[in-house]
């Protein structure tokens, strides 16, 4: 490794204050609705994905800890296996503590309840540090916001995907939130 290489991998993987104060309108998470439960269950169901084992991550407010709480009931109901459940806060020195306890134990997947900001940077600290794939990884509603990807940074959400309020899934690739209706429709991007 290269001294510009290693200085690079050692560097503090956190957003800068700046681009933090450029979206001070990120939303807060909702309540989730049960047909976001059920399409998030059903994205995580689907026959050729074989997951078994699953990681729940979320933010410390009241409604991503609701949706948690739900989806582990639901994932577990149907015979699921939740590894551990990870909580962290929206402000850290690192996120390093979050990271590791979640790919501790690597699942098949890995499943978000999360407000945007607090998000980013502990996506930015995953896929910095620990072998987490955000491919295998699955989330709520509050985390379809177009400005996330961008906020973490070039690559570090690709293949993140997950259900809307309405039932409505959605994905990131090349940095782009592209959703897709419940029922047999063309997508629509949000970016």
């Amino acid at each position: 490794m290269s001294i510009l290489e290693e200085r690079e991998h050692s560097r503090s993987p956190l957003i800068a204050a700046a681009e933090l104060a450029a979206h001070p309108d990120l939303p807060v998470p909702l309540a989730h609705t049960e047909a976001e439960l059920a399409a998030l269950i059903g994205l995580l169901s689907l026959p050729k994905a074989r997951i078994e084992t699953v990681v729940i991550g979320h933010s410390r407010d009241s409604a991503s800890r609701s949706s948690a709480a739900a989806f582990a009931a639901a994932w577990t109901a149907r015979g699921g296996t939740v590894i551990a459940t990870v909580h962290w806060p929206e402000t850290a020195a690192s996120w390093l503590r979050a990271a590791n306890r979640l790919t501790a134990e690597p699942p098949h997947a890995w499943v978000m309840a999360a407000a945007p900001l607090g998000f980013a940077q502990l996506a930015r600290r995953l896929r910095h540090s620990t072998a987490w794939d955000p491919a295998r990884t699955y989330a709520f509603g509050s985390l379809a916001d177009s400005r996330l990807p961008a906020l973490a940074g070039p690559g570090v959400l690709d293949g993140l995907r997950g259900a809307s309020a309405d039932g409505a899934t959605w994905d990131v690739r090349r940095g782009w939130v592209t959703s897709y209706a419940p029922v047999n429709s063309a997508p629509r991007s949000n970016g």
